[in-house]
């Protein structure tokens, strides 16, 4: 029998949620391979890179799409546990499974495709596209996809750090995106109880002839921050006789706080949570490269006969 695909795999780690109080990936790939009849040569099938065995592969997004939509949760790394609506699901609609039956629900939906509608006409309508995308466009659209993916994974696991880490986090990646001529002396973490507003300060050159106030805090994603948190980061620069700063967070900012920063004699950046990813993958922090692919194409010159 050949291997099943992530979707396929979906039904099965309901089933194992249900009749264990937790269940770890890497544990269920032999009981996966046993109810799908896989030869020891299936179960040893790796990628095209060689780096990772293709069952373990789609059991894992599997997983990862069962979490996202709310069907499991995570106890600690790489194990899961079923939730009430994974019970629901597994009893009515198990043999249902699969992206698009995920997609009802709303926390999957938004992390399918953030910011846009996820009706069924509008499915339909990804579907289509597909369909007709050229294999150079689908890669680029598939590349789209596991950055989403990525930056999902990360909010996730920020959230799931101390506040200490947070802060350390947007000291690594100001520094990674160059301030300080890269140099780590060049940070330094300050959040503590009483640290006045900032959490880290960074030299905006290696000299230090001028600095960047840093303040980071973490918000669940429904949680927006307005501008009386502002007013209170504006008013510890104007303290310290500072006139540049950072404010990180892993929410939103209100119209109000955009507003309210462009109006001040400081030079305040919001950065915001879907911008916090998106930093980090662009400048390698937190993040490590998986594999990579190098489309290649006819030299047109080198068939030219004299």
């Amino acid at each position: 029998m050949t291997i099943p695909t992530f979707e396929q795999i979906m039904p099965v780690i309901l089933d194992l949620a249900i009749e264990a109080d937790s269940i770890a990936i890497r544990k269920c790939m032999d009981v996966i391979a046993d109810r799908f009849h896989l030869t020891e040569e299936e179960r040893e099938q790796t990628l095209p890179s060689g780096k990772q065995k293709v069952l373990y592969n789609r059991t894992y997004w599997a997983s990862f799409d069962l979490l996202k939509a709310g069907l499991l949760n995570k106890s600690q790394r790489g194990i899961y546990v079923i939730t009430e609506r994974g019970r629901q699901v597994h009893a009515t609609d198990r043999n249902k499974l699969g992206r698009q039956y995920l997609s009802r629900f709303p926390e999957y939906a938004e992390y399918i495709s953030p910011n846009k509608s996820n009706d069924s006409e509008s499915q339909s309508s990804d579907i289509a596209e597909t369909v007709t995308l050229t294999p150079q466009e689908r890669i680029e659209k598939a590349h789209r996809e596991l950055n989403q993916i990525l930056k999902a994974n990360l909010m996730e696991r920020i959230l799931s750090c101390s506040p200490e880490f947070f802060e350390k986090l947007i000291i690594d990646l100001m520094i990674g995106m160059g301030y300080g001529g890269s140099l780590k002396e060049a940070a330094e973490h300050v959040g503590k109880a009483n640290d006045g507003g900032i959490d880290g300060v960074i030299n905006e050159d290696q000299l230090g002839l001028d600095r960047i106030y840093l303040q980071a805090k973490r918000y669940a994603k429904g949680n927006t921050v307005g501008r009386q948190a502002l007013q209170g980061f504006a008013g510890s620069l104007l303290g310290r006789g500072a006139n540049k700063g950072v404010f990180v967070i892993t929410s939103s900012f209100t119209q109000g706080a955009v507003d309210y920063v462009e109006n001040l004699p400081q030079r305040i950046v919001l950065i915001d949570g879907e911008q916090l990813t998106s930093l980090m993958v662009k400048y390698g922090v937190g993040v490590r490269m998986e594999q990579r692919f190098e489309l290649m194409k006819a030299d047109e010159d080198y068939y030219i006969e004299d």
